[in-house]
């Protein structure tokens, strides 16, 4: 379709070549390519399918494996490294790294559990499964944060659409493993050892930051991702359903997979769309130089002052101290220095609330394998409850990045309000918990994965309009962090431990031993009652000290939070098109490293970032 836009001859193959390195260098290909990358990077939410393959290969008791499920929160959470790593470095080196932390991780706990090496040590097994999961937040840090980067004026929906995919993974993962591998489920260890290094290592050099002025489609465009994603969902979903009521075979798995594999490869196809859009504008511009004189006199007509150059504003600019000014942090929205923005009162409120609603709904999300199995549910349902809580988490976070963004654009309504109502809703997941009816784990499920989901978008997108986009790597990977803290306190000091204590009073009911090495099972409602009672009260606190921040934020929240990036997008725009070149040298805000803009008549500008800097708007 795009071959017959060119003309036959060599002069043909120069200009589709010429398309093709205009794609792949473009900033629509590099969102395709993190949409993939994030797409495979959430292999922490689908334990529950290999956790039990852990303790009973291992011989670990249900603390252990609680204790080993931490290990994998804080690793998957514990952005600090690759934060700081991005502020000094370009992306492709912190995806590399997360690339060979994601292979040596995972590949050392499936040499563990399928007996190819000595029985590890309960720390050695914690390490290898910290080191892995923590890759996923040098995937999020090396392909959302630089997407957040380059569309900061739709960053709710960056971060909706970003963030859902790594959700729908765990369901994505699945259906791939099932199609390699069958039903061996310490397989699906190995598929998450290689399958995201892999697609990590495939775009190293793609993901970067490219500055440009704000198109007029942009959001349209990420509106199309979005219903494509919504599809592959609504896809996994109806495959969840029918694989419930019948088994297939290898070959049934296989089709399944193949149309998941297109369904994920199709934003390719809007990707080529927009910018054959952009290209054959190029093109006309570059053999039309009338056209090209008069969009570079256009900004001299303009009755609005044209504003500084970026590299003005750069010089004027004096370095902050770094503990000079921690408790003197500027207004909200301007760019926060990383102590000032830990130190502030906005993110301790904001951190306590991520502890008590992340931590409680991830608690849900690591346990359901052990939940279902102590109410009495069959393997293939305990399945099928990931399966669930992988989907309604991507809705949760694309659903409610994309709302989120169309109520504060359209109506001014606060992201943490919003936030709020997420924190109530979820205690209804946990209650059909600790009081179970039959069927009520499905809906439980469906609850807990949709609230778990919901909150991230919310509290990434927070943090980045509170605190500003100057320190985000690091900032946004704090926030992060919050969900390992409240998993090591509900998950570990109270779901394991009351798991371990109804157990061991079970088996002291019936006369039974335990004997030394051996799993502690429990059976009954009674077995999680209390753990998610506690987790309930927990995630109302969570509600309650939400409200503060709403209440602190409200006004900021009224106001235009995003007119310094539409300021700045017109300064580059109206400086590119006064030039009248189709390239122009420009500088970051700071830092002083120059990158190329590459412009047209529409200001349409693609420019890549050769600094390795990501601190900057």
């Amino acid at each position: 379709m795009v071959a017959a836009e060119f003309g036959g001859g060599g002069g043909g193959w120069r200009a589709m070549k010429s398309f093709a390195l205009h794609v792949i260098l473009g900033r629509w290909f590099m969102v395709f390519a993190s949409l993939l990358i994030m797409s495979v990077s959430g292999s922490t939410y689908i334990f529950a399918v290999y956790s039990n393959d852990i303790k009973s290969s291992l011989g670990y008791d249900q603390t252990s494996l609680n204790l080993i499920s931490f290990f994998k929160d804080t690793g998957g959470n514990l952005g600090i490294i690759s934060g700081l790593i991005n502020e000094i470095s370009p992306p492709w080196v912190v995806l590399l790294v997360g690339a060979i932390l994601n292979l040596f991780g995972y590949l050392m706990i499936w040499l563990s559990v399928t007996g190819h090496t000595a029985k590890p040590h309960l720390w050695q097994m914690c390490l290898y499964i910290f080191i892995g999961a923590n890759s996923q937040s040098f995937a999020n840090t090396g392909a959302l944060v630089t997407c957040v980067m380059t569309f900061p004026e739709s960053r709710g929906s960056v971060i909706g659409l970003l963030k859902g995919l790594v959700g729908l993974s765990g369901a994505i993962m699945t259906q791939l493993y099932h199609a390699l591998y069958g039903d061996n489920s310490k397989a699906l260890i190995l598929l998450i050892a290689w399958v995201p290094a892999a697609v990590s290592f495939v775009f190293l050099r793609t993901v970067r930051i490219i500055k440009t002025a704000r198109q007029s489609n942009e959001l349209k465009v990420f509106y199309n991702f979005l219903y494509i994603s919504l599809g592959l969902a609504g896809f996994l979903m109806t495959l969840i359903i029918i694989q419930n009521k019948l088994r297939f075979n290898r070959i049934e798995y296989a089709g399944s997979a193949c149309v998941v594999v297109i369904l994920l490869f199709l934003p390719l196809v809007i990707v080529m769309k927009v910018e054959s859009k952009l290209w054959r504008r190029k093109e006309h511009l570059i053999n039309d130089p009338v056209q090209v004189k008069v969009v570079a006199e256009k900004p001299q007509v303009l009755e609005q002052p044209v504003l500084p150059p970026i590299e003005a504003q750069s010089s004027e600019r004096k370095p902050d101290s770094c503990f000079s000014n921690i408790f003197r942090p500027p207004d909200r929205g301007e760019d926060y220095t990383i102590l000032q923005a830990l130190f502030s009162i906005d993110m301790l409120i904001l951190f306590i609330a991520t502890t008590c609603g992340v931590g409680g709904t991830l608690t849900a999300i690591d346990n359901l394998g052990q939940i279902g199995k102590s109410l009495g549910y069959p393997a293939r349902s305990i399945s099928t409850f990931v399966s669930l809580v992988s989907i309604w988490n991507y809705l949760g976070r694309a659903l409610t990045g994309f709302a989120s963004e169309f109520f504060l654009v359209k109506y001014k309504f606060p992201r943490p309000l919003l936030l709020t109502f997420v924190l109530l809703f979820s205690c209804v997941g946990h209650l059909l918990i600790a009081f179970p009816v039959p069927y009520s784990l499905y809906f439980a499920s469906v609850i807990i994965g949709f609230c778990f989901g919901a909150q991230w978008p919310l509290i990434f997108a927070i943090i980045s309009e509170v605190f500003g986009l100057k320190y985000y790597s690091t900032l946004y990977n704090f926030g992060a962090f919050a969900s390992p803290v409240g998993n090591y306190i509900l998950n570990v000091r109270v779901a394991g431990s009351l798991y371990d204590k109804e157990a061991l009073k079970q088996m002291e009911a019936l006369g039974v031993k335990r004997e030394d090495g051996k799993e502690l099972i429990c059976t009954g409602a009674h077995c999680y009652r209390m753990v998610f009672i506690i987790i309930t009260a927990a995630a109302l606190f969570g509600f309650l000290v939400s409200i503060l921040l709403v209440l602190r934020t409200t006004k900021f929240y009224k106001g235009d939070i995003y007119k310094k990036f539409r300021k700045e997008s017109e300064a580059a725009a109206s400086e590119m098109a006064s030039k009248g070149n189709d390239i122009v040298p420009m500088r970051e805000r700071e830092g002083g490293a120059s990158f190329v803009a590459s412009t047209n008549a529409s200001s349409f500008s693609t420019t890549t970032n050769t600094n390795t800097n990501t601190n900057h708007h």
